[in-house]
């Protein structure tokens, strides 16, 4: 398929081209949070408004950790602009919704009070309804309520049948689900090799507020009275002051087949963590997390991309997973980017998919606990400096400046570009392309810089900055309303989403308790 210097197979290149339809209907979706703020920049302390509908039943519109954090959700999609159109309605109707409150426009948040002052986000009164809030109780409780709010875009991608035929049969084998499976984890094991560059060409949070440290230990720099930085930081989001834990620190997630990646999960699922027993289940009558698990469950796992299929009914995620395979993958690390309304646009979708594909097309050695801990430290590394010049990351044949090794990388996916333009009749794939090569030329292109350059040009705190971003999207989002149809389409929705909830609170038959034993059994 490739060989070590990241080239893709031209044999499978030339069968992708002579069908091209595997590669037009490619399969993506977009869960994007977002925290409500006031009009001072505070955390909202107001519920999820209900004219939203249900958090709990909505397809489009629920909450993340907090009911102050919006979780906004596309169908899946065919068609980038498509997706990102249905995206922008979402938005319309929320904001039409939202009265004087913000949408905060940057991952890190702001103006943060105290960890109890943070609302974890409630569902109703079903069984279901407070398992959820529970699980969120424990999130809280074992790593602390200010990193949950910190806020991003979930990449769902996935390719169609077709591609799976063409692929299969370009190498003699059967595209039967158990190929996809191994397939989707060779996507994820390269996916950790090098979504390094994720990091680089899209992160956004290169400062904090003061705020969002408070008394804990950290590596950052003053830039100004309010706001903490470092010079060449990308992605802080995803470092030591964003989705870290000591006790999933000592779990090697193996991702060489779904059976091992399942046990490791089991283990993690099942075997009690002694730091979480002190916290206790149920102390007095209340629920503090679901148990003593080092994870609660399946979702807690911090990883910059998972292997996904949905569930059923009363179903565990791993349970589906083992049943009946992958049917996509969910990328984790991308920063809201604040100059963006949406957070996201075309040429950043269009480059996720050409990287996704480049991940699932070429050779994935087996990954090792040694490998694990090299991508863990370029993560590191490309988070806090990843646009200092000369920074070298580590590979396993030894140290690599980065943007030697970048350029490798877009030059093996330069043909995929090329190819997918050809299949749309476009050259929208190669633009991205050609963007991000920019980027690794000149470090100032990237969002991070950006971000910074503007902060020092404008002599703007960490806060004003996104705010002036956010209340600027207010306004892009107020100058494109819904249509009336449009409008009365989200609004009948969101009522059939509260008769669905109250459809599901009546039929519990169970107390909690009981409920519990069985929603966390994993067989």
């Amino acid at each position: 398929m490739a060989d070590s210097a990241g080239i893709l197979s031209p044999e499978i290149l030339a069968a992708l081209q002579r069908d091209p339809e595997s590669l037009t209907h490619l399969q993506r979706g977009i869960e994007k949070e977002s925290l409500r703020v006031a009009t001072d920049g505070a955390l909202s302390s107001q519920p999820h408004p209900q004219a939203l509908g249900s958090a709990l039943t909505h397809p489009w519109i629920t909450t993340d950790f907090s009911e102050s954090q919006l979780e906004l959700i596309t169908s899946v999609h065919q068609d980038t602009d498509s997706c990102l159109e249905q995206l922008e309605n979402v938005h319309r109707f929320v904001y039409h919704q939202l009265q004087d409150e913000l949408l905060w426009s940057s991952s890190m948040p702001c103006i943060l009070g105290d960890d109890a002052d943070i609302p974890v986000g409630r569902y109703g009164s079903s069984n279901i309804a407070t398992a959820k809030t529970v699980y969120r109780l424990g999130l809280g409780n074992r790593y602390g309520r200010l990193m949950q709010t910190i806020s991003g875009i979930h990449y769902n991608f996935s390719v169609p049948d077709s591609f799976w035929t063409t692929y299969a049969t370009a190498l003699g084998v059967n595209a039967d689900q158990a190929f996809q499976t191994r397939a989707y984890f060779a996507l994820i094991r390269n996916f950790r090799r090098f979504s390094w560059l994720l990091l680089y060409l899209f992160g956004a949070s290169p400062a904090i507020c003061r705020s969002f440290v408070k008394a804990r230990p950290h590596p950052l720099q003053a830039f100004d009275k309010g706001s903490l930085y470092l010079p060449y930081a990308t992605c802080l989001r995803m470092g030591r002051l964003g989705y870290q834990s000591e006790a999933q620190s000592l779990l090697h997630v193996s991702y060489n087949s779904l059976e091992e990646y399942a046990g490791t999960m089991r283990q993690a699922l099942t075997q009690p963590y002694p730091p979480y027993e002190a916290i206790g289940v149920k102390v007095d009558g209340e629920y503090r997390q679901l148990n003593t698990a080092i994870l609660q469950i399946e979702n807690e796992f911090y990883g910059t991309i998972r292997p996904k299929r949905p569930i059923r009914s009363g179903e565990r995620p791993l349970s589906a997973l083992t049943t009946r395979g992958v049917e996509y993958v969910e990328v984790r690390c991308m920063d809201l980017n604040p100059f963006l309304p949406l957070g996201i646009d075309a040429p950043e979708i269009r480059f996720l998919d050409i990287f996704l594909l480049y991940c699932l097309l070429l050779d994935s050695p087996d990954d090792s606990e040694l490998e694990s801990q090299l991508m863990q430290s370029n993560q590191l590394k490309v988070v806090e400096e990843g646009r200092r010049p000369g920074l070298e990351l580590e590979r396993l044949s030894g140290p690599i400046g980065l943007q030697q090794w970048a350029h490798e990388l877009l030059s093996g996916i330069e043909p995929l570009a090329a190819l997918l333009d050809e299949c749309h009749g476009c050259a929208s794939f190669n633009r991205s392309w050609q963007e991000q090569l920019a980027k690794v030329a000149d470090p100032e292109l990237t969002p991070s810089a950006r971000v910074l350059g503007m902060m020092r040009s404008q002599q703007l705190p960490f806060f004003r900055f996104t705010m002036n971003q956010s209340i600027a999207h207010k306004g892009y989002f107020a100058e494109h309303p819904l249509s009336a149809d449009e409008l009365q389409a989200f609004e009948d929705e969101a009522a059939q989403s509260l008769q669905r909830q109250r459809e599901i609170e009546a039929a519990d038959t169970v107390d909690f308790d009981e409920f519990l034993k069985s929603y966390l059994a994993l067989d």
